[in-house]
């Protein structure tokens, strides 16, 4: 393959819940291809199952070490973010230190504790779209309020800053954010966590931040700007990707009738639902790694310093692995996806993301049985290649 002949990422979807057509192409010359980035940087992009996984848990060659200038940047956006230093961005040991820091609060059992309350916010949120429509537009009314409340109130973060943080997590995340929008989104983030968490420090209360303050800041632990950038990295993470994986996935439940049925018939297919959703969906579409070491993936020499960009949402259509992959079937087994990551920086709220899409799938379906967009596909604004995927917009009725 020459140069000019190196294909570009990333590249934009046609279809909300499809890989772009032009993903195809990656894969014609096997699992592992070369691509281009928006700065011209020649990186690895692995799309087979297996070798996404094999990169995802070496740690030790494939680094995710975003300070380092090897780290590839898919977008402007990404340079701003080399700037944030929290575990995302750490190798282990520093990553393995800030991460056991927060395991309790993001357990099986914490989360299944906080499953009656997210009941109440998806049933009280039900209620006001009920007495506001048909049509409304579930992604403010419905899809970003539930992970955006379920997080500020684990963090300690006053909901009543919603707006704010939503729109500079919007900045952040936009594909299309130039680096000075982004360096800007992150910078009054980062003021804003800065000021909370001083005021925590005079002022205690009983939220995730609360507790890190008491037990990693003050006997040293951890600074105060590590904390601010873990607060930062767990705040837009916490509702910008489950926000749009709820979003998507009732545009996909709805564009698929026959799977929709079949869940309504059997509420028991619904933990299943959630992880072919996810697969089918892919909501963060890629992460990035550089080799530390020269070494080889599927056959392809792979150099020291060389960019891998582990294409997630290619890996989840690996035929290999999901027989027939661009069909959505509710009874596959899809728990092997990658959606989460995968190895030691699989994200750590993936249990309460499953919490928060299993009740809003099972109440809204329930609630509102004649649920039906209500505008065409292809008339829903999909967001930008190269960040968070899913819509801007969700107008239905019923």
């Amino acid at each position: 393959m020459t140069g000019t002949e190196i294909p570009e990422y990333p590249l934009a979807r046609t279809c909300p819940f499809h890989p772009p057509a032009g993903y195809a192409r990656y894969r014609e010359h096997g699992p592992v291809n070369p691509v281009r980035l928006y700065d011209g940087r020649r990186v690895w992009a692995v799309t087979g199952h297996a070798e996404a996984r094999e990169v995802l848990l070496n740690t030790g060659l494939f680094s995710s070490e975003r300070a380092d200038p090897r780290y590839p940047a898919t977008s402007p956006r990404f340079e701003a973010a080399r700037k944030v230093r929290n575990f995302i961005g750490m190798d282990p040991p520093d990553h393995t230190a800030q991460r056991r820091m927060l395991q309790s609060s993001f357990t099986m059992r914490r989360i299944n504790g906080l499953r009656p309350g997210i009941q109440r916010l998806v049933d009280e949120l039900l209620d006001a779209v009920v007495a506001k429509g048909p049509v409304v537009d579930l992604v403010p009314e419905f899809a970003l309020p539930i992970p955006s409340i379920v997080i500020s109130e684990l963090l300690g973060v006053p909901y009543g800053d919603h707006a704010f943080f939503e729109q500079q997590s919007r900045r952040v995340a936009s594909g299309t954010s130039t680096l000075e929008e982004s360096a800007d989104a992150f910078t009054q983030l980062l003021q804003y966590l800065d000021g909370l968490i001083q005021d925590k420090e005079r002022s205690a209360g009983d939220g995730l931040l609360d507790v890190l303050i008491a037990e990693q800041v003050r006997p040293g632990i951890l600074t105060r700007r590590e904390l601010v950038d873990i607060s930062l990295l767990l705040l837009v993470a916490g509702h910008e990707t489950t926000a749009s994986a709820i979003a998507l996935g009732v545009v996909a439940l709805l564009e698929h009738p026959d799977q929709l049925a079949a869940l309504r018939a059997d509420p028991a297919l619904l933990p299943s639902a959630v992880e072919e959703l996810l697969r089918f969906t892919t909501i963060a579409d890629s992460v990035a790694r550089f080799a530390t070491a020269d070494t080889e993936l599927a056959g392809q020499p792979v150099a020291a310093g060389d960019g891998v960009l582990v294409v997630l949402s290619a890996a989840n259509r690996d035929d290999t692995v999901f027989p027939d992959p661009d069909l959505l079937d509710l009874t596959r087994r899809a728990r092997s996806h990658v959606s989460f990551g995968h190895g030691a920086h699989q994200c750590i709220g993936h249990n309460i993301a499953r919490a928060e899409l299993e009740i809003a799938f099972s109440t809204l379906f329930a609630r509102l049985p004649g649920l039906r967009l209500a505008v065409p596909l292809d008339r829903l604004p999909g967001k930008d290649a190269g960040g968070v995927q899913g819509v801007f917009e969700l107008p239905v009725a019923w």
